[in-house]
């Protein structure tokens, strides 16, 4: 079964938000180097049931909270969602050092992030 397993939460300024969800929720925000560049982990608890998730910069076109499904094999996932009429709005594309992440909207429109995770892929301008 593929499960929602983190969100990404768009921000504009990483320190006035890890201080807010911190102090508010008591979550915790780590700032880490990747293979991919900069990335804030947000733990949201420790044996609470729930998901974790990140922090990321505003963009142009990213405005809301995305929830990301784990996939085993997102080129099988990719042609279903078209298949079935649902939009890729991001294409796939390498995390290096992470998988390979795509973004879709289903019929309804409602956004979701998938990944594929495997650690071993690296590719030149890859994120």
């Amino acid at each position: 079964m593929n499960r929602v397993y983190y969100f990404e939460m768009p921000v504009e300024d990483f320190d006035r938000a890890t201080e807010f969800y911190e102090s508010v929720f008591g979550w915790k925000v780590t700032k880490q180097d990747r293979p991919g560049g900069l990335y804030y982990a947000v733990k949201t608890g420790q044996d609470e049931p729930g998901i974790n998730g990140s922090f990321f910069k505003r963009e142009e076109g990213w405005t809301g909270i995305n929830n990301v499904i784990d996939v085993k094999d997102i080129d099988k996932v990719i042609a279903k969602i078209q298949e079935l009429g649902g939009e890729i709005t991001f294409a796939k594309c390498v995390i290096n050092g992470v998988g390979y992440l795509a973004y879709f909207k289903d019929k309804d429109g409602n956004s979701f992030g998938m990944m594929q995770n495997d650690p071993s892929v690296h590719e030149e301008g890859g994120m």
